[in-house]
Formats: structure tokens, sequence, C-alpha cells
């Protein structure tokens, strides 16, 4: 991997990691595209961007990495177990599902339930919890679930669980942002388990492409964090779905 792949890669995470537009997908038809080979060397940089990603919510939530808030932490952890139990116990048969066509089916699948959740299934902008610590035991344990369908590459993560707390009544604030936090355990955990598995990697020999990597994605996605908010203040997610459908059939197209 070059300083170029590892800056456009980085970018790539940093921007896609908390949009509903699959960041993993991404990363595959970025790779692919770029001719990187998926080695030891590729999964110990992944675990680097993600990490850096994990450090821009971090910085960004700063107020609720707190013993004040263990409430919410409850919740959000209680949300994490299901794709934690279901990744874990499934992770070899989840790996063979990633190729281009899933993606890309999976973009389209996603895209077409974004555009119907916003037409048919979000109520009163009134009748919707604004704030992210007032959800419920119940609310954090169905988005948990939806998230699930996260490990089937092309989903999205963010997709998944955005649509899972648009469902249970949450503004596109608030789901936005329980996305964000629920991210902290899910990629704490596969970044954990990931650098047991590639350690041996980051060597002098890596290092500067691991730093340029690191430094990318964390600049990139603590500002897409506050964009992406600043723009769901204005817009919804229709745009999110009509994009995860023309990618995925362009996709389906060239590859």
């Amino acid at each position: 991997m070059t300083i170029f792949d590892s800056i456009i890669l980085g970018i790539i995470e940093g921007f896609t990691e908390f949009l509903p537009i699959s960041s993993t997908g991404h990363l595959i038809v970025a790779s692919e595209f770029l001719g990187i080979d998926q080695n030891s060397v590729t999964k110990a940089y992944e675990v680097i961007i993600q990490f850096a990603a994990i450090l821009a919510v971090v910085f960004n939530y700063k107020d609720k990495f707190t013993i004040k808030k263990i409430d919410l932490w409850t919740k959000v952890f209680l949300a994490f177990i299901p794709i934690g139990a279901v990744g874990f116990i499934f992770s070899d048969q989840i790996k063979e599902l990633f190729s281009i066509q899933i993606v890309a089916i999976m973009f389209i699948v996603g895209g077409v339930i974004f555009l119907l959740v916003e037409k048919f299934f979000i109520p009163n902008e009134t009748d919707l919890i604004d704030d992210v610590e007032e959800i419920t035991i119940k609310q954090s344990l169905v988005i948990g679930f939806a998230q699930i369908f996260a490990l089937i590459p092309g989903t999205s993560r963010a997709g998944s669980t955005i649509i899972g707390a648009l469902l249970v009544g949450l503004s596109r604030k608030a789901s936005a942002e329980f996305s964000f936090l629920l991210a902290f355990p899910v990629m704490s955990a596969v970044t954990a388990y990931d650098l047991l598995k590639h350690y041996h990697e980051f060597n002098s020999e890596n290092l500067l492409t691991l730093a340029v990597g690191f430094v990318i994605s964390f600049f990139v996605a603590y500002l897409t964090i506050k964009l992406f908010l600043a723009f769901l203040e204005r817009f919804t997610f229709v745009a999110f779905g009509v994009y995860r459908i023309i990618f995925g059939v362009i996709l389906l197209i060239v590859f």
C-alpha cells in the first residue's frame, strides 16, 4: 500500500463511517479500483483508520463520555449485544458474503428502504424524541437488533441503526447521534479483535502509511460528524437513499 492509497482510503473511511452509505462497501470498491491486495498489512491499516474514527466520536461527544451518563451508556451497550453476539458466532459465514455484487445489491436495497421510511413511516416532528438521552431500553434494543443487518456488506452500520431509530420514534438528529455513540462499542470490539490478529504488522516499515491513514481518517470523520448533523437540521435522508440506489446500480453495471 502506498501513501497515496493510504490518503484515499483514509478519506473514504472518515467520510463514510458515520453516514448511512456503508464505509465497508466503499472501502471494498475503492480497494478493488486501486488494485490493493487484501493482506495482513491492509487489515492492519483498516484497524488504524477505524480506531481514528472511534476517536472522532469521543472528541465530538466528550460530554457524553462521563460517569454521569451511565444510563445512556447502559442503553448503548444493550444495543451493542445483538450484533456482538451474532457477529462472533457467525464470523466465518459473514466473511464469505464480501463481494462487489452483494455490496451493490445491499446498496440498492438500503436506498429503497430509506426512501420508503422517509415517505411512509416518520410521524409528525413534534412526536419524535430529539434528545438521545431520552431513548428507552426497549427502543435501544430494537435499534440493536436492526444493527445486525449491518453484518451484510453494503448495508451500512450507520444506515441500519438510523433506520431502526427512525422506526421507533427518534428524530433524524437523535437517530444519527445514537448511531455515532453506538459505533463506539461496536468499532472498539472490531478494532481490538483485529489488532490482536494483525499487531505484527505495526512496525517501522509500515509506520508512515499507517500514520497518514490515521490522521486523515480522524480529521475527516470529525468534520463529517459535525457536517452531517448540520445537514439533518435542514434536510431528510432522501438524498442518501437516492445516492445508494445510483451507486449500487453503477456497481452492478461496472463489475
